[in-house]
This record gives C-alpha cells, structure tokens and sequence, in this order.
C-alpha cells in the first residue's frame, strides 16, 4: 500500500481559507491523504489574541473567513518551515509578493519529492524588469514540479458552498489527478488541463481587465459598456500570452480559469470594486486598498504596472490599448473618463500581420 499524501497549505487569506475547507474535509474522507492538513498562518494578534490560537481553538478564520467552521483537522502553524516540512503536496495561496521570501525560507527544508500547486494570480518582477510567473519562481526556488489552480472561484462563495468549476494547468499526467482528488467536490468541479501557463497568466491579466470594469461601474457607463471592456479584454490577454508565453492552446482561455473568471471578476472581485471606488471617491488606490480590503493585498494595479513594463519594452503600448490605458488611469496619468476614447477604435484582428491595428488603436486623448 502507498504512503499517505501529507498536505500543507501555505497561507490563510479568505481564499486559503475557503480551501482549506475542501482540502481538510477530502483529505479527511479520502484514503490516498493523511488526515491532518498544516496551513501556514501569518502571525497576527485579533482582539488581543494569536490569530493561531483562534483558528485551532475555534475552527473559524475569524479575520479572513469569518462564519465558516474549518475541519478540525486543519491545524494552523505560524511557522511556515514547520507546517510544511512533511508535507507532500504544497499548495500556495499567499499574496505573490511575499512568494520569493517564503520559498527562501522553504528551501532545504522540504521533502524533496514534494509537488507544489499555486493558487496565486498575479507576475512577480524579474530583477532588471520583466515578467516571471509565480510557479516558475516556486519550481526554480525550491526546484519541485509545480501546477497551478485557476477559476472563476469568489472565495466567500466557495466557503458557502456554491457550485463553481475551477481549472487545473499540470504537465504530468500522474499527479494530475491526485491534485484533482485533494480539491474537487459535489460544489467545486476540477477540469485538469496541460496548459499550465495560459492557466497561469489568465489568472494575473483579468484582475487587469477588471479594473476597467471598476472604472465603468464607478463612471455609471451601464453593463453594454462593461461587456465591450470584457470582450476587448479577453482579446488582450489571449494576445498577450500568445506573445509572451507562446505555445498554449486558444481552449484553454474557454476553460473556467479564462472567460469564466474574467467575467466573474468584472462583476464581483475586488479590484473592480477598489476600481469604481476610485472613480467616485477620487482618492487613491493605495488609499482604498487599505480602507477596504481588509489587509488584503489588490492585485490588478500591480499587475497592470508589470504588463506595461514589458509592453513598453518591446514597443507594444499601442497593440494593447486596453492594458495600457488601464495602467496609466491606475497611475493617474489618465483620467478614467478617458477610457473609452483610449478602446473606442480597438482593432478587431490582432494579428501581427495586421496593418490596420497600428492604425486603428490610437487615440488623440489617450497619447498611448
């Protein structure tokens, strides 16, 4: 008989909590994993007391999740080399800025035939500029195979148990479907797919797109608007990764980890929210990261910033009209009501091989 698969979960926000709630209850119910799951939880004091200790005593996130009860078979660590170093299966969702001191922290101090599986949406900057995905950073820190999990998943309806699919990008083919076991559900459908970079980059860019939703919503500009901005959106990002990460495959962007999430968050995810905030308040993002997040970190402005860093370096600005309006208003180098000047002559090809686009993208307002 095969070992039992130990799982950790590193990170405890609201989306590792709500999958701790899965995790805990498969790996309780299923005979392929070990009973006890670790998360990682970054310390903190909540009404005088160690956030570890609530979670243990109470079996409730009480900052991050508050009303869900966790399995009491998952047990919160504060000490990140600690609640990983058994483990089997590693599975990430802290915010991706902290992802490079964690895995220093990590390295030498894991299994080494653990297997990684991010659940982090967003690029992380190479040294000199540049994109890098969070699970290349993972499998190169601490040189283990590394998947990714991505979907139209609002953690607080996954916590309520309400039917969503999700997608898996992983290269091999047996482990695969041990991922698969340790997340799927009655009310939580896994669909694995090879593709694990389109998955990946899906995940960063359509916290982009929806802070253009944000800005419609914040400008009353009505849902016909804010579906323009989507269908442009998803064109951006199928083209984005096309250049970028070459290779993928154009269904994985029709799996829940594309168009699915893409729509979920323009209607309810937080950096459209933050966004429309912006719009009506006039205060500045950082501000209301702050006042309305919860500690919790806003992904699409950063991400916006990384994007156009690699646009600008390879002359590309005005192929992408939409990215690159989107990070100038998140700058405020742009007004948000200029966006729709900025997309309003998207091209409808985006090929490279078309002259038209030069042509059609630019706007006298927009200076993209």
């Amino acid at each position: 008989m095969e070992a039992r698969q130990r799982v950790c979960i590193i990170g405890s926000g609201n989306w590792g909590s709500a999958i701790a709630k899965i995790v805990g209850d498969n790996a309780k119910n299923l005979d392929t994993f070990e009973d006890e799951v670790t998360m990682y939880v970054f310390e903190e004091m909540v009404n005088g007391r160690k956030l570890t200790e609530i979670i243990n005593e109470t079996h409730e996130n009480v900052k991050y999740l508050p009303g869900h009860e966790l399995p009491h078979n998952v047990v919160a660590v504060p000490d990140v080399v600690e609640a990983a170093k058994d483990a089997d299966i590693l599975i990430f969702v802290v915010p991706h800025q902290f992802i490079r001191k964690l895995c220093g922290s990590l390295l030498g101090n894991i299994k080494s035939t653990a297997v990684g599986l991010s659940l982090i949406k967003g690029f992380d900057q190479k040294e000199g500029g540049g994109i890098e995905l969070i699970s290349h950073i993972i499998s190169k820190e601490l040189n283990i195979p590394v998947s990714v999990l991505m979907g139209a998943n609002l953690a607080s309806e996954v916590a309520d148990e309400m039917f969503c699919e999700t997608t898996i990008g992983c290269k091999d083919k047996s482990i695969g479907p041990i991922l698969r076991d340790i997340i799927q559900t009655s009310y939580f459908r896994v669909v694995v797919v090879e593709d694990v970079d389109s998955v990946e980059c899906c995940g960063a860019l359509k916290n982009i797109v929806a802070c253009g939703a944000g800005f419609v919503d914040g400008l009353g500009l009505g849902d016909n608007t804010k579906a323009a901005v989507i269908r442009l959106g998803l064109m951006e990002m199928i083209k984005f990764v096309d250049v970028f990460f070459p290779g993928g495959k154009l269904t994985t962007f029709f799996e829940s980890c594309g168009v699915a999430d893409l729509i979920t968050t323009c209607y309810g995810g937080r950096n459209r929210k933050v966004s429309e905030a912006f719009v009506k308040t006039g205060k500045p993002i950082s501000v209301l990261e702050k006042e309305m997040l919860n500690g919790q970190k806003l992904q699409g402005p950063f991400t916006a910033e990384e994007v156009n860093y690699m646009l600008k370096a390879r002359n590309m600005e005005v192929r992408f009209p939409l990215f690159t309006a989107i990070h100038k208003i998140c700058t405020e180098v742009l007004k948000p009501t200029d966006l729709i000047d900025c997309i309003r002559s998207h091209p409808e090809h985006m090929d490279d091989e078309d002259d038209k686009f030069q042509d059609q993208a630019s706007s006298p307002r927009c200076h993209l």
